[in-house]
C-alpha cells in the first residue's frame, strides 16, 4: 500500500538516496538528504523522512534525538509500512525483540507482502524461539519467492524446529527434485542433502536414511560424516557385519577417536571382557603409536589381566616421562580393587628402580636395559598424585619432596605440591608453590592461569590479577582486558573469592559480568540465523540453536548464579546500612576523649586518602581514556548497539529488593540446570524468605525427586513446618486444601521433633546428615545446645572429609548453635590433630600468612639458588 502522504519526483528520488546512504552506512550524507527534503515546507513533517532521519541518527549513536524523530515520523504517518518498519528496526538495536516484532506485524497490515519486513520479522522469530510464528512466516516468504533456495530451506527449517519432521523432509525432498544442474563437488549441496539425512535419522527413519545416503553418497562432500551416520544407522537396523567393516576404516582413519571403539564392538556385538582386551591387542599391534587401544583396556579389563594391561601402560608411561599419565587412570581410583592393584605396582616400581634401576626384579635378572634415570623421579610424581588421590597427604609429601629433592627444575613437581597443600587445606602455601611453578618458566599461559587460579583460591585478587597482567594487552588494566575477552574462570573465582573476603559488592560485579557474557553469547547468534541459510551449514546452524537454548546449563554460569544468589540472600538477612548512618550511629555513642581521638584519626586518614586519590586519579585517567576509546571502537564496529549500565559495587551491595534479584538469577537455573538439586535448596531458600509457600512446596518435592536422602532437603522440610502456622493463617479456602495434602504427603502426621529424631537414628553414620539434625534439633529448643553441639563433635574424626570439618567449625564460629567458645576451641584442636595442615585450623592464621606471604619470594629465591647449584 502506497504511502498517505506521498513525495513529489524530486523529493522522491532524494528519499530513495537517503534510504541508499543508510544502507552504505553513509549517515552523515544521509542526514543531509533529509534536510533537503524537510527544509520544503511543504513536507516539513513528512512521516516517513523524518523516521529515517531518526534511523540515520541512530547509526550516529544519538539515541535519544533517534528515537524523538521516529516517533514523530509515525505519529505523522500511522498508515505508512516505512515508518512502522523504521520503529521495529530502532527497537531492535536495542534488543527489544518483542517490541519489535509488534512493529512489524503493524508495518506487514500495510504492506503485507514487503519482503524485507518479512525477512526481518523472520529473523527476530527465530531470535526469540516464535517457532510459530516463523513456520508462517517463512511460509509465506516460501509463496512469494519460490524460485529461492533460502525459501525453500527456511520453510522446511520452520518444521524441522517445531518437531514435524515428516513435512520438513517432504518438502526438502521436493526441492531436490526441483534441482536439474548440480555440480560435482558443491558443499552447498551436499550438506542441504546431509542436513535432510539427520532430519530422517531424527525421526528414526534408519532405513530411510540409509537409502537416501547410499543414493546421494557421490554428491556428499563430508565423507567422514557419510561414513560415521552410515555406520550407526546399519547397527541400528541390525546389519551388523556391514558396520564393522565401516569402523574398522574409521578406526584406520582415526585411532585416538574413543567413540569408534564402541561402536565397533556393537557392531561386532562383543560385550565379553576378554575377547575385548583381546581385540585391543590386535589394535595395539596395528597401531603400535596410538594411546587409545592401550588406555580403553583399563576401563574393560579386572583381576590378573587388569594388572598385566596397567603395568604396561605404566611401564610405558613412567619410561616416556607423560606429564599426564596420573590424570588419565585417575577415574580408575573410583574402583577400590583396581587402585589398590595400581598402588602396589607403582609402590614395586619405586622399590626396584632405587635398588637396580629396573622396574621388576625379573628385568634384572633377565638383565634387561637400565630404565632411564628419569624414570624415578616420574614414579615419585605419580606415588605423590596417587597418594594425594586418597588424601593421605604426609606419604604425599613425603615423594614429591623426594622427587624435588632428586630434579629441582622439574615444573611438574612444584605444580603437584602445590596441589597436594590445596587438598591439604592450605590455599597460602599452595600458591606459594605455584608461583614459584610459574618463575621457572614465565612464558607458560597455562601455570600462569594455575597461579592465579591460585592466588584467588588464596583470596589474593590483586597478586593473580597482576601474574595474568603478564599475557594481558598493555596500557589496559588486567582485570578489564580478561573482562573484554570473556575469561570466565578467572570471573568466576574472583567473585567467589570476593564473597570469601565479605565484599559483597564486588562479588556481585563479578557475577553480572559473567551474566553478560552469556546474554552476548545470545545476541551473538543473529548473525548466523541469514549466514547461516546463505552458506547452507544446516546442520551446524541447528546444532547452534539448539547450544544456545541450554547455553546457561553451562558450570560457569550456575557457578556464578549459585554465588550471586547466595551474596543476595545474605544482603536480604543482615542489609548494609550506608556509611553516613554508621559514622552518626558510632560518634553519637562516644565519649569526649574517644570522640576527639576518633576526629584526629578521622583527620589522618582523610590526608591519607587524599594522597591515595591523587595516586588513583592517574589510574582512573587511564581507564577512563581506555573506556572512551572502548566505546568509539564499539561504536564503529556497531554503532546501534545499546550501551549497558556501568556494575558499580557500591550500589549492587544495597538493592532494593535483593530476593528479586536473585530469582531473576534463579529463573534459568530452574529451566536448564533443574536436575541439580542445589537449584532447588537455593530457590526453597528464596521462596522461604518470600513466604511463597506452594513454591516452598515445589523446591522440595523437586529436591526429593533427585535425591530423597540429601541432608538439607530434611532441613527444608523441617523449616516448612516450622513455618506453616504462620504461613497458613490467611490462605485461600481451595490453597489451603492443596498444602495441607501436600504436607501430609510429604511429613504425614509426625511432629518436627519427631522427625528430626528419626532422622539421626537412620543416618547416625554420616557426619552432614548428623550436622543438619544438630542445626534443627538447636532451632526448635535452644536448651538443647549441648546435646546438638555433642551429636556433631563427637563424630570419629578419622572419618571426616576437609571439607565438612571446615563447615561444622565454620557453623561453630559463626554462632549457629548460639555462643560456645569452648567448643569452637576444643573442636578447632581435634581437627588441627585430624588436619594438621589445614590453615583454618591452626592458631594466628593471620600472621603466619603474612610472614608466608613476606618470606615467599625468599624461599623460591633458595630453591633457585639450589637448582642453580645442582646443574
Amino acid at each position: 500500500m502506497p504511502s498517505s502522504d506521498p513525495l513529489p519526483p524530486k523529493e522522491s528520488a532524494l528519499f530513495r538516496k537517503l534510504m541508499k546512504c543508510y544502507e552504505m552506512k553513509q549517515y552523515k550524507n544521509g542526514l543531509k538528504l533529509a534536510k533537503q527534503i524537510l527544509s520544503n515546507p511543504k513536507y516539513t513533517e513528512h512521516g516517513e523522512t523524518l523516521a529515517m532521519k531518526g534511523l540515520t541518527l541512530n547509526g550516529l549513536g544519538r539515541r535519544e534525538e533517534a528515537y524523538k524523530y521516529v516517533r514523530l515520523g509515525l505519529r505523522n504517518d500511522l498508515r505508512s509500512h516505512v515508518c512502522w518498519h523504521v520503529y521495529g528496526l530502532l527497537q531492535r538495536s536495542d534488543k527489544k525483540y518483542d517490541e519489535a516484532i509488534k512493529c512489524y506485524r503493524n508495518a506487514l497490515k500495510w504492506e503485507k507482502d514487503n519482503l524485507q519486513i518479512l525477512k526481518d520479522l523472520s529473523l527476530l522469530q527465530i531470535q526469540m524461539r516464535d517457532l510459530e510464528g516463523y513456520k508462517e512466516t517463512r511460509h509465506h516468504l516460501f509463496k512469494l519467492r519460490p524460485s529461492q533456495h533460502a525459501s525453500w530451506i527456511g520453510f522446511a527449517m520452520s518444521y524441522h524446529l517445531l518437531g514435524d519432521l515428516e513435512m520438513a523432509n517432504s518438502i526438502l525432498d521436493a526441492f531436490n527434485q526441483s534441482q536439474t544442474l548440480i555440480e560435482p563437488n558443491d558443499y552447498r549441496h551436499s550438506e542441504l542433502l546431509l542436513y535432510q539425512n539427520q532430519i530422517l535419522v531424527e525421526a528414526c527413519k534408519y532405513q530411510e536414511a540409509l537409502d537416501h545416503l547410499n543414493k546421494y553418497e557421490n554428491q556428499m562432500v563430508d565423507k567422514l560424516a557419510v561414513q560415521e551416520t552410515m555406520g550407526d544407522l546399519y547397527i541400528k537396523i541390525g546389519q551388523h557385519s556391514k558396520a564393522v567393516a565401516i569402523f574398522e576404516e574409521l578406526i584406520d582413519r582415526n585411532p585416538e577417536n574413543t567413540l569408534y571403539y564402541s561402536q565397533y564392538f556393537l557392531a561386532r556385538q562383543i560385550t565379553d571382557a576378554d575377547k575385548k582386551l583381546s581385540a585391543f591387542k590386535d589394535f595395539q599391534q596395528t597401531y603400535p603409536r596410538a594411546m587409545c587401544p592401550k588406555r580403553l583396556p583399563l576401563d574393560v579389563a579386572t583381576g590378573d589381566a587388569f594388572r598385566s594391561v596397567l603395568d604396561d601402560y605404566l611401564r610405558r608411561g613412567l619410561r616416556k616421562g607423560v606429564p599426564p599419565l596420573f590424570v588419565n587412570v585417575r577415574s580408575l581410583h573410583s574402583q577400590p580393587e583396581k587402585a589398590a592393584i595400581m598402588e602396589e605396582l607403582i609402590l614395586q616400581y619405586y622399590e626396584n628402580l632405587t635398588r637396580s634401576g629396573h622396574f621388576s626384579r625379573e628385568d634384572a635378572d633377565n638383565n634387561l636395559p637400565v630404565e632411564p634415570a628419569s624414570a624415578v623421579v616420574w614414579t615419585l610424581l605419580f606415588l605423590a598424585q596417587h597418594y594425594d588421590n586418597k588424601r593421605e597427604t604426609e606419604k604425599a609429601l613425603e615423594y614429591i619432596n623426594a622427587a624435588i629433592e632428586h630434579t629441582p627444575t622439574l615444573i611438574e613437581l612444584f605444580i603437584a605440591k602445590g596441589r597436594i597443600y590445596k587438598h591439604a587445606g592450605d590455599p597460602v602455601e599452595a600458591y606459594m608453590w605455584l608461583d614459584e611453578a610459574q618463575s621457572m618458566d614465565t612464558a607458560d599461559r597455562y601455570i600462569n592461569s594455575k597461579c592465579a587460579k591460585y592466588m584467588m583460591r588464596a583470596n589474593l585478587i590483586k597478586e593473580a590479577e597482576d601474574i595474568c597482567g603478564k599475557f594481558t594487552r598493555e596500557g589496559v588494566s588486567a582485570m578489564e582486558n580478561l573482562n573484554e575477552m570473556q575469561c570466565m574462570w578467572f570471573q568466576t573465582e574472583c567473585a567467589l573469592a570476593y564473597q570469601r573476603m565479605g565484599r559483597w559488592g564486588e562479588a556481585l560485579k563479578k557475577c553480572h559480568e559473567v551474566d553478560r557474557h552469556y546474554s552476548e553469547i545470545i545476541e551473538d547468534q543473529f548473525d548466523f540465523h541469514t549466514y547461516c541459510m546463505r552458506k547452507m551449514t544446516m546442520r551446524a546452524y541447528v546444532g547452534l540453536l539448539r547450544l544456545e537454548d541450554v547455553l546457561r546449563r553451562h558450570p560457569f554460569y550456575f557457578k556464578a548464579a549459585k554465588c550471586a544468589i547466595e551474596v543476595y540472600i545474605r544482603l536480604y538477612d543482615k542489609p548494609l546500612k550506608s556509611e553516613e548512618t554508621i559514622e552518626e550511629i558510632d560518634t553519637e555513642n562516644l565519649p569526649p576523649s574517644e570522640l576527639k581521638k576518633l576526629r584526629s584519626k578521622q583527620r589522618k586518614a582523610k590526608k591519607k586518602a587524599e594522597l591515595e586519590s591523587a595516586q588513583a586519579a592517574q589510574a582512573q585517567i587511564k581507564r577512563e581514556q581506555h573506556q572512551k576509546s572502548k566505546q568509539q571502537a564499539n561504536q564503529e564496529a556497531d554503532p546501534e548497539a545499546p550501551q549497558l549500565d556501568e556494575l558499580i559495587p557500591e550500589k549492587l551491595e544495597r538493592p532494593d529488593d535483593p530476593l528479586e534479584k536473585a530469582i531473576d538469577l534463579l529463573k534459568p537455573l530452574q529451566q536448564l540446570a533443574k536436575e541439580r538439586i542445589d537449584t532447588h535448596l537455593l530457590a526453597f531458600e528464596l521462596y522461604s524468605r518470600k513466604s511463597k509457600i506452594l513454591l516452598m512446596i515445589q523446591s522440595i518435592k523437586r529436591a526429593l525427586a533427585i535425591d530423597a536422602e540429601h541432608p538439607q532437603v530434611h532441613s527444608c522440610i523441617v523449616r516448612l513446618m516450622q513455618a506453616l502456622p504462620t504461613l497458613t493463617k490467611d490462605l485461600n479456602v481451595y490453597v489451603k486444601t492443596v498444602v495441607d495434602k501436600a504436607v501430609k504427603e510429604l511429613i504425614g502426621t509426625k511432629s518436627a521433633q519427631q522427625l528430626n529424631d528419626e532422622f539421626i537414628a537412620q543416618h547416625n553414620s554420616s557426619i552432614m546428615h548428623l550436622y543438619e539434625a544438630a542445626r534443627i534439633m538447636y532451632n526448635l529448643d535452644a536448651k538443647k545446645q549441648d546435646a546438638a553441639i555433642k551429636l556433631i563433635t563427637s563424630y570419629d574424626v578419622t572419618k571426616l572429609k576437609l571439607e565438612d570439618a571446615t563447615k561444622i567449625f565454620e557453623s561453630l564460629r559463626d554462632g549457629v548453635f548460639g555462643s560456645c567458645e569452648d567448643a569452637v576451641k576444643t573442636y578447632k584442636e581435634t581437627c588441627h590433630k585430624r588436619f594438621k595442615y589445614a590453615r583454618l585450623f591452626r592458631d594466628n592464621v593471620e600472621s603466619e600468612t603474612e610472614k608466608t606471604t613476606e618470606e615467599g619470594s625468599s624461599d623460591a629465591g633458595n630453591h633457585v639458588e639450589k637448582t642453580t647449584a645442582d646443574l
